[in-house]
């Protein structure tokens, strides 16, 4: 029997990076996997992956800065999937600069999206998880959220957010059997990460102990795990990804 088996995932800024690769891994353990981003073409290459390789997969549009379409985009996940067993809340954006020269609109968009989007989602689904008393709650958080970061303040704030989010709602949800954790990644190589130049990259990877980038791959093997009945009895917790680049 595949790990996930019978379980229902929705994932969140699935259409690439860190939010495909869990996509695809948690199809891979057997669950159902619906797909959440703004960008329905991708999504669908995605979900078209997931069926090629023998998964179950749909793709919905969702935009986090919305509170009308997480709403609307948590009922037909619910409607067409019949249950949400696992939430991986990964979709974000930034809106990187120096903390003078950041406008209030850049701020505003980063919270909005990556803190308020995901505490909306989290709220629009767990009544369905504390019916089926069973629910597995997964933030992506940043290695910046807990070290801080100089030019991306909102950024730093907003998954600084997600673990205090985190933290508080696995002392809510724990009786209902249902846990709530993060996963914290460091430098992985993503479309997000992209746009550093060779020598932002050489100075990053000063700071890794294991001396390279990590994958969106070894982000989704963490999230399956944490997923997983192998993770039932952690709860509350921030998993560190990052090549031991920030040890806390």
């Amino acid at each position: 029997m595949a790990l996930l088996e019978g379980r229902v995932a929705l994932v969140t800024g699935a259409s690439q990076g860190i939010g495909r690769a869990c996509a695809l891994a948690l199809a891979n353990a057997g669950a159902r996997v619906a797909l959440a981003a703004r960008n329905s073409e991708k999504l669908s290459e995605v979900a078209q992956q997931i069926t090629d390789a023998g998964g179950q997969a749909s793709a919905f549009a969702l935009d986090l800065a919305s509170e009308e379409s997480i709403r609307a985009g948590a009922k037909a996940v619910l409607a067409a999937m019949g249950k949400i067993d696992i939430l991986v809340n990964n979709g974000g954006i930034t809106r990187d600069n120096l903390m003078l020269r950041m406008k209030l609109a850049d701020w505003d968009a980063v919270l909005t999206t990556n803190l308020t989007g995901t505490f909306l989602l989290t709220q629009a689904v767990a009544t369905a998880m504390l019916k089926a008393r069973f629910g597995r709650i997964i933030n992506i958080t940043s290695v910046v959220g807990e070290t801080g970061q100089a030019g991306q303040a909102n950024y730093a704030a907003s998954k600084a957010g997600l673990i205090g989010l985190t933290k508080s709602l696995a002392r809510e949800l724990a009786s209902r059997n249902i846990t709530v954790n993060a996963v914290a990644p460091g430098f992985i190589a993503t479309p997000m990460t992209d746009v550093l130049n060779e020598q932002q990259r050489a100075a990053m990877l000063t700071q890794i102990p294991l001396d390279r980038p990590g994958t969106p791959e070894d982000i989704a093997n963490a999230v399956t795990f944490l997923a997983s009945e192998h993770s039932s009895y952690i709860t509350g917790h921030v998993l560190d990804v990052n090549g031991g680049m920030y040890m806390g």
